[in-house]
C-alpha cells in the first residue's frame, strides 16, 4: 500500500538524483535543528523550573566555546547548502549544445508544443529518452509554469518574452506535465502528459504528418510579410542580412552591443524601434497583433536556420567585415525576418 503514497515522484532525468539528494540534506538538517531545539527547550524548562530553593531568576553568562559553536556551525552548514545548490542551479541553468530544440506556448488552459519538423502537439509532448531536450517558452496570455515532476525541472512561462529550459529523461514511459504557477479559473485542469520513447519509436513518431519543418513554414511566413524585399542576402537591401546573424553580436545605433537570440528576434518583429542596428534607420513597421506567438516562433525558427546554413556553406569572416557586409546583424528598425524588405513592408 505504501507503494501507491511515494515519498516523492520517480527519479527519470539526468538532474532528478541531484535535486532530491539536496531536498533530503536540506530536509534532514532543518528537521533535525527543529527536535534538537524542541529537545534542548523540554530540558532547560525542567532543568531551570521555579522551586521554593530558586525563588529568584539567576543570569548565567554562556560560554564563550558555545557562542562561537552556535555561530561557525550553522554558517558552514548553510555554506554547504549555498555551495551545493549553486552548483545544482547553474548545471541546470547550462542548455547542452546538442540538445534538440522544442518550443512551447502557455495559453489559458492549455500547452502547445511544436517540434523542429514542423509536428504539433496539445497538452502532450513526444520525446526521445537519453537526449538533452531544450524548450523555448512563450505565452499569450498570462503567467503560466511548466513543471515536470519526474524531471524535477520547473520554469516561468512569461509574456512577451522567450524563456528556455532544458532536460534529459533517462527513462521511458508517460509522466504528468503540470502548470505550477496559478493562471486562471481553470488552472487546476492545465495538465499534459511527457512521452518519453525510444529514439527509433520517436523517429517512427516524427514520421507521422507535418506541415513541414518549422523553418520552412517561417520562410513562408517570412515571404508572406514581404519581409524578403528589405532583408536580402546581398546586402543591397534596406535591412539587415539576416544570414548568419542569429547567435552573433549585433551593434546598435547607440554603439551598445546585444546579442541575436530568440528575444532579441522577438522584439525585433513587434517592436522594430526597440533596438535599431548601426548603419540602418527604423523604416520597418511593427508586426504587434498581427503574428500570433505560434507564427512568431516559425519566424525565429527561420532566421536561427539562416544562421545554420551560413556556418554550413559559407567561410567564417572577420567580425569587422561581416558587420560591414551586412550593414550588421538584424535590425529591429529594419524588421526581423530576413532577406529584403520595401519600404514599411518587412516583419
Amino acid at each position: 500500500m505504501l507503494s501507491d503514497f511515494p515519498l516523492w515522484p520517480d527519479q527519470a532525468s539526468t538532474v532528478a538524483p541531484g535535486v532530491d539528494a539536496l531536498m533530503t540534506f536540506m530536509c534532514l538538517v532543518t528537521g533535525g535543528v527543529s527536535v534538537l531545539i524542541f529537545i534542548v527547550i523540554f530540558a532547560l524548562a525542567i532543568k531551570y523550573r521555579r522551586t521554593p530553593e530558586n525563588e529568584l531568576a539567576q543570569d548565567y553568562e554562556p560560554p564563550k566555546a558555545l557562542e562561537a559553536a552556535w555561530i561557525i556551525i550553522p554558517f558552514l552548514v548553510f555554506m554547504v547548502m549555498f555551495v551545493w545548490g549553486s552548483w545544482l542551479y547553474f548545471r541546470i541553468q547550462r542548455v547542452p549544445e546538442n540538445a534538440l530544440d522544442i518550443y512551447a506556448t502557455g495559453k489559458q488552459w492549455m500547452w502547445k508544443f511544436q517540434h523542429p519538423g514542423g509536428q504539433r502537439e496539445i497538452n502532450t509532448l513526444h520525446v526521445p529518452v537519453n537526449r538533452p531536450i531544450r524548450i523555448t517558452l512563450a505565452s499569450e496570455d498570462v503567467i503560466h509554469s511548466l513543471f515536470f515532476p519526474v524531471f524535477r525541472v520547473k520554469a516561468d512561462v512569461l509574456p512577451n518574452r522567450y524563456k528556455t529550459m532544458w532536460f534529459q529523461a533517462t527513462k521511458t514511459g508517460r509522466f504528468h506535465i503540470f502548470c505550477a504557477e496559478y493562471c486562471g479559473t481553470l488552472h487546476s485542469g492545465m495538465i499534459g502528459w511527457v512521452e518519453v520513447m525510444e529514439p527509433t519509436d520517436y523517429q517512427k513518431w516524427l514520421a507521422g504528418g507535418a506541415e513541414g519543418s518549422l523553418a520552412s513554414q517561417g520562410e513562408k511566413l517570412f515571404q508572406k510579410y514581404a519581409c524578403n524585399t528589405c532583408h536580402t542576402n546581398d546586402a543591397t537591401g534596406r535591412g539587415p542580412v539576416l544570414a548568419g546573424v542569429y547567435g552573433t553580436p549585433v551593434t546598435l545605433t547607440d554603439n551598445s552591443t546585444v546579442v541575436a537570440d530568440e528575444n532579441y528576434i522577438r522584439e525585433s518583429i513587434l517592436n522594430p524601434q526597440a533596438k535599431i542596428v548601426r548603419g540602418f534607420t527604423g523604416i520597418m513597421p511593427t508586426f504587434q497583433g498581427q503574428v500570433s506567438e505560434d507564427d512568431l516562433l516559425k519566424l525565429v525558427s527561420y532566421v536561427r536556420s539562416l544562421g545554420a546554413q551560413k556556418a554550413a556553406v559559407v567561410p567564417v569572416e572577420s567580425a569587422s567585415s561581416k558587420q560591414t557586409s551586412a550593414g550588421s546583424p538584424l535590425n529591429p528598425g529594419a524588421g526581423i525576418p530576413p532577406q529584403q524588405p520595401k519600404k514599411g513592408t518587412t516583419p
